[in-house]
C-alpha cells in the first residue's frame, strides 16, 4: 500500500510538473538592429514587462543584430512559424504593399505629432495586410527624424543646386535631382570616406547617422526639417497568440502599448542628444527658413502623388484623412 501511495503521490507531482511545463510558452524574438540600439533595448523591455505581467507564463528571448534570421527574413519566418514573434523596419517591405512604404514620403511629416497622426492613417491598412498574412500587429516605434545637412547656409530649395548630394534609395535620388544637385549613391559603410574627401557635401539622413559619421568634420550646417520617419513595426504569428490564454493575450497587448509610448519618447530624446551633440562640434543647428520649407514639401507633395496612384484609391484617402489630422 505504502508503495502505491509513493507512486500515486509521484504520477501527482509528474501531472502537475507536467501541466505547469505546458502552461509556460517561450517565444523567440528575431531583430535587425544591435543590442546597443534603441529599438533593441526597448523590445527587451517589452519582453520583461510580459514575463513579469503573466508570472513566467510567457518568456520571450530577443534575438538582436540579425543573429536569428536577417532583416529581410524575419517577417517570413513569423508568418511560417520559425519564429514566434519579430521586428522589422517597415519599409523593408514596401514591394508587398505600398502602404509599408507610407513612412519614407519625404516632407509629408513636420514631427513626431505629425508621425504619430501618419501612422493613426494608415494602420489600419497595416492591420489588414498584416492580417492577410497571419500576422497580428502589436505596436510600431518611429526613428529619428531625417534632417538636411550642408557645408554652407541654405535658405530655399535652389540654394541646393550644384551641391554633392548624397544618395542611398531612389527616394533621395529624387530630392537630389528635384533640388538641382547632383546625386551620389553612397551607402553608410562607404559615407565617413565621402564626407571626409569630398565626394558629398550636402545629403539628408537622421541625426542618428550624422553622429555617428561625426559629420561635424565635414559639413557645417543641420537643418531639422523633420524629412520622414521610418518606423519599426513589432507583429506576432496570430495562431501562436490565439492561442495564449486570454489573460496573457491582455498582457501582451498592455505591454505592447507601453512599448510604442516608451519607445516614441526614447527616440524623441535620442533625437535631442545627437542634435544636441552637433552644436556642441560647433555646427549650425537651427529649424529650416520657410521659404525652404514650402519648396521640400512641394518636392514631397510630388512624389506622395506618385505613391497614391500606387497605393490606388485607398492609399489617397489614407492621405486625405492625415492631412485632415493636421
Amino acid at each position: 500500500m505504502k508503495t502505491s501511495m509513493k507512486l500515486g503521490l509521484g504520477l501527482a507531482g509528474l501531472l502537475a510538473f507536467s501541466v505547469s511545463a505546458m502552461a509556460q510558452e517561450k517565444w523567440n524574438l528575431p531583430a535587425a538592429f544591435p543590442a546597443g540600439n534603441f529599438h533593441t533595448e526597448n523590445l527587451v523591455q517589452f519582453a520583461k514587462d510580459v514575463e513579469e505581467a503573466t508570472g513566467g507564463k510567457l518568456q520571450i528571448t530577443v534575438h538582436p543584430n540579425a543573429t536569428l534570421f536577417k532583416a529581410p527574413e524575419i517577417k517570413r519566418a513569423v508568418q511560417t512559424g520559425q519564429a514566434e514573434i519579430g521586428e522589422v523596419l517597415m519599409s523593408l517591405h514596401e514591394n508587398e504593399s505600398p502602404f509599408f512604404g507610407i513612412d519614407n514620403l519625404p516632407f509629408l511629416t513636420a514631427s513626431y505629432e505629425d508621425s504619430d497622426k501618419l501612422w493613426e492613417a494608415v494602420k489600419p491598412e497595416i492591420e489588414k495586410k498584416l492580417a492577410s498574412q497571419k500576422l497580428t500587429l502589436l505596436y510600431a516605434v518611429p526613428w529619428p527624424p531625417q534632417g538636411l545637412y550642408a557645408n554652407k547656409e541654405l535658405n530655399t530649395v535652389d540654394d541646393l543646386k550644384g551641391l554633392k548630394w548624397r544618395a542611398y534609395n531612389a527616394t533621395t535620388s529624387k530630392i537630389g535631382e528635384a533640388v538641382g544637385a547632383q546625386p551620389v549613391t553612397v551607402q553608410s559603410a562607404e559615407l565617413a570616406q565621402a564626407l571626409a574627401t569630398g565626394v558629398v557635401n550636402s545629403m539628408m539622413t537622421s541625426s542618428a547617422t550624422g553622429a555617428d559619421m561625426k559629420v561635424w568634420e565635414s559639413l557645417s550646417h543641420y537643418y531639422d526639417v523633420q524629412g520622414w520617419q521610418p518606423r519599426n513595426i513589432i507583429f506576432v504569428n496570430t495562431a501562436k497568440f490565439e492561442a495564449l490564454d486570454k489573460d496573457v493575450q491582455e498582457a501582451v497587448l498592455k505591454a505592447a502599448a507601453e512599448a510604442q509610448k516608451r519607445g516614441t519618447e526614447i527616440s524623441k530624446q535620442k533625437t535631442k542628444e545627437f542634435t544636441e551633440e552637433f552644436s556642441k562640434r560647433g555646427m549650425k543647428v537651427q529649424p529650416p527658413s520657410p521659404e525652404m520649407r514650402a519648396g521640400l514639401e512641394k518636392i514631397g507633395d510630388k512624389i506622395a502623388q506618385e505613391w497614391a496612384e500606387k497605393a490606388g484609391p485607398d492609399g489617397q484617402a489614407v492621405l486625405d484623412n492625415y492631412r485632415k489630422s493636421r
